[in-house]
């Protein structure tokens, strides 16, 4: 309820930066299907680190590595990886793990923040043409969503959602847990979804049935580029917290899998201000290639928002 009556308050609640490219940046091994969730194995202490970094910038929420830890995800793997844990559940360890690593960060800054659950695509983030079939999103986001709420998340995002199906689907299977809920979309910066549906479209289906999630957003967008499409989404779901956290651009560097377009945290906070004054964001942050510098950036924004 404190969540919730924070995205309402006017007064935006600041999400961390990322981890899966920090990790990265840092050395971690980040190969797919796992990704970022590998380093719950190998790197915890890394982890935990970023977490501790990011609260130390004045971040009020921190986001568990849980982006890739879906059971297909886990079982694309090689089993190698799980041979200490041969019993079921070990994603649900994985989960807890990841939770209770963000909540260590947390709790050891003396004050109040909360910790929140990732929900990402079944596939990948930037292929609408490989989203599975209804009957597999509605089973394994319940499943991921049942597992994050077990873990004790105080707040479920789905984030990254690039077609209207799956975002439905998840946001539908989250809302079963009782969890305040954030739906996020991935969009092209010019008013679609990368399905190619339109950000209305995606609004008006988030809000058609009742409970609907606690705000909408956008995420994993250039910053450069997500300013447009944040204002679409405001002025189809009047009234709706909106949460925003944008990424450093789509330029990689192969080597590395690093976004590498330069935005500097003091350009982001730049930025993040026009979002703001467009009014109605709940829930405000950062995306790919950020650090917990750019969480200090949006740190000095809020705190000077509204005087």
């Amino acid at each position: 309820m404190a969540i919730r009556k924070a995205l309402h308050s006017g007064r935006p609640l600041l999400l961390d930066a990322a981890m899966g490219t920090e990790l990265a940046r840092r050395g971690a091994d980040t190969r797919p299907p796992l990704w970022s969730a590998r380093a719950l194995r190998d790197s915890p202490g890394l982890v935990r680190a970023i977490h501790a970094e990011n609260v130390a910038a004045g971040a009020d929420v921190l986001t568990a590595n849980t982006f890739r830890l879906h059971s297909r995800n886990r079982r694309e793997e090689d089993e190698g990886f799980f041979l200490e844990r041969k019993k079921e559940g070990v994603g649900r360890d994985l989960i807890a793990l990841a939770v209770d690593l963000a909540r260590q960060a947390a709790r050891e800054s003396g004050r109040l923040i909360s910790v929140a659950g990732s929900i990402a695509p079944l596939e990948d983030c930037y292929r609408p043409d490989l989203v599975p079939s209804d009957a597999s999103l509605a089973r394994e986001h319940r499943e991921m969503a049942g597992a994050l709420a077990g873990a004790g998340c105080d707040l479920i995002l789905v984030e990254t959602m690039n077609t209207v199906r799956e975002l439905v689907a998840a946001t539908r299977a989250a809302l079963e847990t009782g969890c305040p809920i954030v739906a996020s979309m991935v969009t092209d910066g010019r008013g679609r979804l990368l399905s190619g549906e339109p950000v209305e479209e995606a609004a008006r289906a988030l809000l058609a049935s009742s409970p609907h999630p606690d705000a909408i957003g956008i995420n994993c967008v250039p910053a450069r580029a997500i300013g447009a499409d944040l204002d679409r989404l405001r002025a189809a779901a009047p009234g709706m917290p909106l949460a925003v956290y944008a990424n450093t651009g789509r330029a990689l560097d192969e080597a590395k899998g690093l976004f590498t377009e330069p935005v500097t945290p003091d350009a982001y906070a730049r930025l993040a201000a026009g979002w703001l004054a467009g009014g109605g964001i709940g829930l405000i942050g950062s995306c790919c290639g950020t650090t917990a510098e750019h969480t200090s950036a949006l740190r000095r924004l809020l705190d000077g928002y509204g005087k």
